[in-house]
């Protein structure tokens, strides 16, 4: 490898509005971000499908699959 044109490589502290913080490597020292795993709605479980459940409704509606 070529010296002196690779970025330095750091232990990364991320920190997320929740609150949560976990360790990565990373060429910044911190990263800041909105969303994490521990309050992701898919990763948590709270995700809600009221939009799913609206089409699959206008699709039984429109092709009559309620009859």
């Amino acid at each position: 490898m070529k010296e002196g044109i690779h970025p330095d490589y750091y232990q990364a502290t991320v920190t997320c509005n929740c609150g949560n913080t976990f360790v990565t490597g990373s060429t910044k020292k911190a990263i800041h971000v909105e969303i994490c795993s521990k309050c992701h709605p898919f990763y948590t479980g709270q995700q809600k499908s009221s939009r799913a459940d609206g089409r699959i409704d206008k699709f039984n509606r429109k092709y009559g699959m309620n009859q």
